[in-house]
This record gives structure tokens, C-alpha cells and sequence, in this order.
């Protein structure tokens, strides 16, 4: 009986192995290919240029940084814009980076999570991921004490810190497959 009932837990589990990894294959097979990496933009070169800043009113979106809605993160100036439908800066603020900058490039927002713990310990909420540079993963978010972040440079981070109200802004703007436009 011991052999007979070993094979039943056998079998079930073989067939419970072969449905997970055909439901796997067929959710690999339904993502889009470029989701997550760096895309070509309608202007390539725009997207990747330095783009003019206008000095007496940061809050304007630099030339060159793509068309339609959009998040556009500048990595030299620590600042994001939200850029709605018509091109028309719906908010901008700056943040604070993590040490591992994302290339300058056109990308989607792959993943979200409401809550977790940054890889720096520190409790998290509404993150907006969009690509990984050598394992570590870039996004927005903004620490749940709302304070201000002090990058380790030991410590290999992805986090975009932002305040929470701005966190809160960027969460309902920057769902799943929303552009982020980063320029230097």
C-alpha cells in the first residue's frame, strides 16, 4: 500500500509541476517583449540629449524630452515632471536618487507595490519600478516617515526618494506600462 499511495503523491505532483510551468510559459508568452528595457522614442535623439532647462521656471518641461503623457526624470537636475496628454506639466518636484542611476532612454513602468522594505532597510510605499541597472532595480517611491534620504554609497540602491505627497502623485499618475522618459 505504501508504494501504491507514494506513486499517487507522485503523479499528482508531476502534473501539479507541468500546470505551473505551462501557466508560467503562458504568462511569459502575453508580456511584452520591450516591457521594462529601454525603447526608442518617436525622437530618439531627444530623448538621450541634454535637454535645455529654462532657469527662471524649473517647473517646465525641458524641450526634447518626448511627446504625450509621461513621466520625465532628469538625472543631473534630481527633479521629475508629469507631464499630462497635452504636454502640459500637471507637477514637478525633485527627489533624492539612489546611488545607481538609470541611462538616459524611454522606459515603461513594470511593477508597483503599495508597501515593502527598500533595499536600504527603510519602510517604503507606493513604488513605481521601470528598469534595473546590473541587478539593481531603479523606481520611484517615497519613505513611509516621509524623511529625507541619506544614500549610503556602500550600499548599491535603485530608490528615486520622493516626499510622500509627491509619492501619492506619482502613484496615480505612473501605472503599469506609463512612459518614463530619463534624460541626464
Amino acid at each position: 500500500m505504501a508504494s501504491s499511495s507514494s506513486g499517487f503523491v507522485f503523479g499528482l505532483t508531476a502534473a501539479a509541476l507541468a500546470a505551473v510551468g505551462f501557466l508560467g510559459y503562458q504568462a511569459s508568452a502575453t508580456v511584452p517583449a520591450d516591457l521594462g528595457r529601454p525603447q526608442a522614442s518617436a525622437s530618439p535623439a531627444a530623448a538621450v540629449s541634454k535637454a535645455p532647462r529654462d532657469e527662471a521656471n524649473p517647473r517646465t518641461v525641458p524641450a526634447g524630452s518626448g511627446v504625450g503623457e509621461r513621466v520625465v526624470y532628469s538625472v543631473n537636475d534630481d527633479r521629475v515632471w508629469l507631464v499630462g496628454t497635452r504636454g502640459e506639466v500637471t507637477r514637478s518636484f525633485t527627489v533624492t536618487p539612489g546611488s545607481i542611476d538609470p541611462a538616459p532612454g524611454v522606459y515603461r513602468v513594470t511593477s508597483r507595490s503599495n508597501s515593502v522594505i527598500g533595499t536600504d532597510g527603510t519602510p517604503i510605499e507606493h513604488v513605481v519600478r521601470f528598469t534595473s541597472v546590473d541587478g539593481v532595480t531603479i523606481g520611484f517611491s517615497a519613505a513611509v516617515d516621509d524623511s529625507p534620504e541619506e544614500t549610503d554609497p556602500g550600499v548599491r540602491t535603485g530608490g528615486i526618494r520622493e516626499s510622500r505627497e509627491n509619492g501619492d502623485a506619482m502613484w496615480e499618475f505612473a501605472t503599469i506600462g506609463a512612459q518614463v522618459a530619463v534624460i541626464p
